[in-house]
């Protein structure tokens, strides 16, 4: 239960680190968001709690299969706040389209082969 606590407390500081940093400087504060820093403490956590080779080896391979659905969001929000819409309707779009491409990979991924 410890580590349970531990894991959580490590990754929500992550979390408030690119929000401070990213009140003071958003290019870096998007540097470190986009850092697979929560992805590799994940593979930590699973590793350290499985030692299962191939488990960690399919978690790797699926989220860069995941990870390509959810660009496009930062490429709509900043065009949609550009142009005059709210964050929240940005926010809620780049959401919306995110899911669409997830289930899209879903759909299409094991039809290439793709285990996810």
């Amino acid at each position: 239960m410890a580590f349970l606590i531990l894991k959580a407390l490590l990754s929500g500081v992550i979390v408030a680190l690119v929000s401070e940093v990213a009140k003071r400087n958003p290019g870096i504060g998007g540097l470190i968001a986009s850092l697979p820093l929560i992805s590799v403490l994940g593979m930590i956590w699973l590793w350290n709690d499985t030692r299962d080779t191939e488990r960690l080896a399919a978690h790797a391979e699926g989220t860069f299969w995941f990870v390509l659905p959810s660009l496009p969001m930062f490429l709509l929000m900043p065009l949609m706040l550009r142009n005059g819409a709210g964050f929240w309707t940005a926010l809620i779009a780049g959401c919306l389209l995110t899911m669409a491409l997830y289930a899209l990979m879903i759909w299409l991924g094991p039809r290439f082969g793709l285990k996810l």
